[in-house]
């Protein structure tokens, strides 16, 4: 056996990540609102890069009417009272409306009350002592957004150095407030609150609250009615009163931070017959070199340590642009190719999207898989029907007797059309909706029918029941 050190010469094939190939990649699947984050830190790191204004634009259209308007503001400007008013440190601006900017409600922020808002101004509507406002305060703050108190009596009373008595009779005088239910302890307590606002006396339905609630969620009316030794169609009536109550009521009220906005990445409007396409791209078109770095290049030494970092700068920026204008060009061709392939979901409503998947795509548009799910990653767009997560498109299915392919998303409608036409006194099992699928050329099994339920939000078929 020979042991030793030799030279071998081995031809591999490897996959290099460069660092523009990095950044095209980022770039490919960042949304419109990522995407404008990182050009602003190219722009203020990279003095190469440049933005076209749009009133540079207008100058280049037209260089003869900008120097028109610029001589005729210059004419109206009444220097008499520019010149009465300079030792007054007063300086003459500009303050005209652009006309060509039209009201946007949009634009204008709206404010909402908070909860703690409401409560507040309900509690300084009450004649009560600083004590027990301070202590009215506290409790409020230390409320969540559901109107749940987060913190215990004792804690409160130890903290305000107040007697347990007095915090509790400011914590009843809080629950009497608008949404009734606010201040509550825990579920049961929030609904005993509600029941007695209503003026609702009755023991087997607080008896029900305190004791019997997990069986009202699983639908158990049998073993409540066993227990109160009374029927089941009158717990079916306590089991509707509790329905009825609001578990979280402070939910109502608007929250600043649980509110989201979406900047649709791409537009698809419909005009006569055909579907055109947008892409939103506030700055990949007016992206520019700026002309001063390049007279620097013509007229530098060529062996500089000037030229060597513009020229760094300048590739950079050439490969930003060129990424931009990729993107652009790469999700223009995947939603194309979706808007193709689900023009019928288009047409006519949801029942009629089909099975989708990124290989459909990828083989339209002539890429691989990875890039379409780059492309459409976290992106929105809006259509005559309303904006959509591109992804929604993307569904799974099964195929019928006739070898169409069916989306998952149509199952699920034709499925909340059968079990609303059910009788609640007898709901339809998962098997039995299965086999009325079935007929209709759809053959799924019972265990999807079961997750699709699930999905779509509706109770199994014992918790549907009504007696």
């Amino acid at each position: 056996m020979r042991m030793g050190y030799d030279l071998i010469l081995e031809q591999q094939q490897k996959l290099i990540m460069t660092p523009e190939l990095r950044l095209a990649l980022k770039i490919l699947q960042l949304p419109t609102i990522e995407l404008e984050e990182l050009v602003k830190q190219e722009l203020e790191t990279n003095p190469v890069l440049d933005v076209i204004e749009d009133n540079q634009e207008e100058k280049a259209e037209n260089p003869d009417k900008d120097r028109d308007e610029e001589k005729s503001t210059i004419e109206e400007i009444d220097w008499k009272e520019y010149f009465q008013y300079q030792g007054k440190s007063y300086c003459l601006e500009n303050t005209g409306i652009d006309d060509s900017q039209e009201m946007n409600y949009d634009n204008l922020i709206c404010y909402s009350d908070t909860l703690k808002d409401h409560l507040l101004f309900q509690l300084n509507t009450l004649k009560l002592g600083k004590c027990d406002r301070i202590i009215g305060e506290y409790i409020i703050e230390s409320l969540d957004d559901n109107g749940y108190l987060c913190t215990t009596i004792d804690q409160i009373s130890s903290v305000l150095s107040a007697s347990k008595e007095r915090v509790e009779k400011v914590l009843r005088i809080i629950q009497t407030f608008e949404p009734i239910g606010v201040g509550a302890l825990n579920l049961m307590d929030c609904l005993l609150i509600q029941i007695h606002a209503l003026g609702i006396a009755d023991e087997n339905l607080e008896s029900i609250i305190k004791d019997h609630l997990d069986d009202i969620a699983g639908n158990r009316l049998q073993n409540i009615a066993k227990k109160l030794s009374i029927t089941v169609a009158e717990v079916q009536e306590y089991s509707d009163i509790i329905k009825s109550l609001e578990p979280k009521p402070g939910r109502s009220f608007f929250c600043g931070t649980e509110c989201r906005y979406v900047i649709p990445d791409v537009f698809v409007e419909k005009i006569e017959n055909e579907y055109i396409i947008t892409i939103n791209d506030n700055y990949s078109s007016r992206l520019m070199v700026n002309q001063y770095y390049k007279s620097i290049i013509n007229t530098e030494d060529k062996s500089s340590e000037a030229l060597s970092f513009i020229n760094d700068k300048l590739s950079s920026a050439l490969w930003l642009i060129k990424s931009l204008e990729q993107r652009k060009n790469t999700l223009y061709r995947v939603v194309k190719a979706i808007v193709d392939y689900q023009r019928d979901f288009f047409e006519k409503g949801d029942s009629y999207l089909k099975t989708m998947t990124l290989r459909n795509i990828a083989d339209e548009v002539q890429v691989h898989e990875s890039t379409v799910s780059r492309a459409i990653s976290g992106k929105y767009a809006q259509t005559p029907r309303g904006i959509f997560e591109i992804k929604y498109f993307f569904k799974s299915g099964v195929g019928n007797e006739e070898g169409e392919d069916i989306s998952s998303e149509s199952i699920k409608k034709m499925m909340r059309s059968i079990i609303d036409k059910e009788d609640t006194s007898k709901p339809i099992s998962d098997q039995a909706i299965a086999d009325l699928l079935a007929e209709k050329g759809i053959k799924i099994s019972r265990r999807t029918v079961a997750k699709y339920r699930d999905e779509i939000g509706i109770p199994s078929s014992s918790r549907r029941k009504r007696y």
